[in-house]
């Protein structure tokens, strides 16, 4: 049996997503191997990640100034609203240097084998800036899996019922049912931008 400390942090790690018991216990004993300075050089990151990174109150990305880059960016098209569900999906979407319009960030899908509550994601959010700003159109950019499918049902009904002078689009099929929007490759996800369809 582990010492106490050695056990807590392995727990720790193994909260941490695709992360099990034994990788966690690899990655324990790898900072007790590296010593204390890459240990502090970790802490060191924790806390300025902790402390200089929060939420952007208009779309929701994390950011580190508030609101974030894109969201104070004039140059943007802010009748435009991509709604992804994780901040890696808005970078993997502005690499293609296809979209110029603005962003939501849901933080996560509807699941229903989880039964997620829906006030955890941003929502309410999403259908306030659509109904107080000039919105033209917002693109469902979900990926195309069975929680990504049953949120952009969920948001179109909201959506149509909430605004209905909006045009609400999806990302064309070159992105193969049940992929992750994230390994996506570049190619592929500036196509599907392109070739987006509306939803009526």
């Amino acid at each position: 049996m582990y010492p106490i400390p050695i056990q807590q942090l392995i727990r720790a790690f193994s909260n941490l997503p695709t992360v099990g018991p034994r990788t966690a216990e690899r990655f324990v004993f790898h900072l007790l191997r590296s010593g204390k300075r890459d240990v502090s050089e970790l802490i060191k990151s924790l806390e300025n990640l902790m402390t200089n990174i929060e939420s952007c109150h208009v779309c929701w990305d994390f950011s580190d100034r508030n609101p974030c880059i894109i969201c104070r960016d004039t140059r943007r098209d802010t009748q435009t609203i991509c709604v992804v569900d994780q901040p890696q999906s808005l970078q993997t979407i502005e690499r293609t240097k296809q979209y110029t319009g603005l962003y939501h960030v849901l933080r996560g899908t509807i699941d229903v084998t989880k039964d997620r509550a829906l006030d955890t994601l941003k929502i309410t959010e999403l259908i306030t800036r659509v109904n107080t700003h000039s919105v033209r159109e917002v693109i469902l950019a979900l990926s195309p899996d069975l929680t990504g499918e049953n949120t952009m049902m969920y948001l179109e009904r909201k959506l149509h019922a909430a605004a209905r002078n909006v045009t609400i689009s999806r990302l064309a099929r070159g992105l193969p049912m049940g992929c992750d929007l994230q390994y996506a490759d570049d190619v592929t996800l500036r196509s599907a931008l392109e070739h987006r369809t509306a939803h009526k």
